[in-house]
């Protein structure tokens, strides 16, 4: 005789911190558009804040009277708060609900603009720029949510392409907008030109983002443990590694400390988020080969983006003396035809005739051109010289960024999408930390040992080059009759040529560094991965199971 287990004698499936009952998602049209669109302007707004700023740091710390080291620490504290907020955030918009969470950071990060430039001191500043580092940090994990979770399956490619925004066009358009506000308007703008856009975009979520309901019995299993470790942890190891080189690394006591804390912290978080039954995000994601690649080669793209963007501007503003408003259109070449590669590279990826794992390849391939045009780089150069390997990265930036994500989300079941968005942004974040540090510590002291070698050359040749007299001396000498104000001169000129010839050679060495890990990151995508293919509507004549 068969026995028959009745249905409610089954056993039930665990169910790791998602919400007791199912989010209502509305009937595709332009409504959710419209919202989408406001979420994706949102996380724009966030950008803006964190690049512009940044970017435009030298003319604040003029204007508010505030030293290097000190103006350091405003990037890096808004930093740790903007990157440690990403890992927690998708707990949080599944609790209070995608719409009443957007919205509200969204606010917040556009109000604490406002008292910004009136702060009176740095620890002041320091302490409200953490605030809304935190409030800017919780936007983008929701953007991935709602691109995967709102657009109907033939679209969420295309979603994926209007978050790689976040990476490829925002970034890149932080410099013009410096140029822009801080020359057409006033210094005040570079943290106010946020309230316009946020305004714009809290309407448009308020208008379009569905109004799922609030789940707060989600708190009787709240991760304390988790939080009141993993938060100090990130903030530590980010704050390292945008201070480390500033303070020479461990010979730092604070550098020391933070690291030792900080990777302790880290691994009782990582531990901790493996058994709790309401975790974070899931470590147990990392078996996957194709998370392994994709978060793996996620951090290293942006990185690559990153210093690529990063050397024009060192090399414009130290070598030739441009100001951002003469340097701005280097970074438009690559900002402004995104707007038709992304949509471009996404249609190609969601064609299921496309590995996406090629296009990856075929984007790295780019990228490294790109750098070994690079290499070619000497004090000669100008702003139209850069043009070219800009152009190499409008076609290689969309190209890397989009098939990553698809091979880190199209696997992915729609429970699964909270969990991944946290790892994602969270390393998405932690790129640009890794990417400072690496040019900070790559560029001095490569640019140390090049000014050794030429002060060593010379020295070891001094006795032929006095045959040869003194050019540098001979220019100036009509300048002043006074011989030794004109020796000095020409020492001066002398250290300054040897200035711009040693960062030219460390530029040159980043650039052949990133060639050779363009090339590894191109094949290692093409062996690890799995070929993932883009999602498609279920046919009517599919059986339910």
């Amino acid at each position: 005789m068969k026995t028959i287990v009745p249905p409610q004698a089954a056993a039930a499936p665990v169910i790791h911190a998602s919400p007791p009952l199912p989010s209502y998602i509305p009937p595709f049209g332009l409504r959710t558009v419209i919202g989408c669109l406001g979420m994706l302007l949102a996380v724009h707004v966030a950008g803006f804040n964190e690049h512009v700023t940044e970017i435009g740091l030298s003319d604040i710390r003029g204007a508010m009277h505030i030293g290097h080291d000190e103006g350091s620490w405003l990037i890096s504290v808004y930093e740790a708060f903007n990157i440690a907020a990403m890992a927690f955030t998708p707990w949080f918009y599944m609790t209070f609900s995608i719409y009443r969470f957007s919205i509200f950071m969204t606010v917040v990060m556009a109000l604490l603009s406002i008292p910004a430039p009136f702060m009176p001191d740095v620890t002041s500043l320091c302490i409200l720029r953490a605030f809304q580092g935190l409030a800017g940090g919780c936007l983008p994990p929701v953007l991935m949510t709602v691109m995967l979770k709102y657009l109907p399956p033939p679209l969420r490619v295309f979603g994926i392409g209007g978050y790689a925004m976040s990476a490829t066009f925002g970034p890149n358009l932080g410099l013009p907008l410096e140029a822009f506000w801080f020359e057409t308007v006033g210094w005040q703008w570079l943290y106010w030109e946020i309230i316009p856009l946020a305004a714009i975009a809290v309407g448009m979520m308020a208008y379009g983002l569905p109004r799922d309901p609030m789940h707060f019995e989600r708190f009787e299993k709240f991760n304390w443990l988790g939080l009141s470790v993993g938060l100090p942890a990130i903030c530590s190891l980010v704050t390292v590694l945008y201070q480390g080189d500033r303070l020479d690394w461990f010979r730092s006591p604070l550098i020391t400390s933070l690291t030792f804390w900080g990777m302790a912290a880290f691994i009782v978080f990582v531990i901790n988020e493996a058994f709790h039954p309401s975790p974070y995000f899931r470590i147990q994601y990392w078996r996957s080969r194709n998370i392994q690649a994709a978060l793996l080669s996620l951090v290293g793209i942006l990185a690559i983006c990153s210093i690529m963007a990063e050397i024009p501007a060192t090399y414009l503003e130290a070598v030739r003396g441009y100001r951002p408003v003469q340097a701005a259109p280097v970074s438009l070449v690559v900002a402004l035809p995104q707007l038709i590669m992304l949509p471009l590279i996404a249609a190609l990826c969601n064609s299921r005739k496309v590995d996406c794992r090629f296009v990856l390849a075929g984007g790295m391939l780019c990228l490294a051109a790109s750098a070994w045009l690079g290499t070619w780089l000497t004090v000669d150069w100008v702003r139209d010289n850069f043009y070219p390997l800009q152009i190499l990265q409008v076609f290689g930036q969309p190209m890397t960024v989009i098939p990553t994500l698809m091979l880190a989300t199209m696997a992915m079941g729609p429970a699964d999408g909270p969990f991944i968005s946290g790892m994602v942004n969270m390393l998405k974040g932690l790129a640009n930390a890794v990417a400072y540090a690496l040019f900070a510590a790559l560029s001095r002291r490569r640019e140390q040992y090049h000014s050794t070698m030429l002060l060593d050359h010379h020295g070891t040749q001094a006795l032929a080059l006095q045959g040869m007299g003194n050019p540098i001396a001979h220019q100036l000498s009509g300048t002043s009759p006074d011989a030794g104000h004109v020796a000095r001169n020409s020492l001066q000129v002398f250290h300054t040529y040897v200035h711009e010839q040693s960062l030219v050679l460390a530029l040159n060495d980043i650039y052949a560094v990133l060639v050779c890990v363009c090339l590894g990151y191109a094949v290692m995508n093409l062996l690890l991965p799995h070929r993932v293919y883009p999602p498609r509507a279920p046919s009517p004549n599919t059986p339910a199971r």
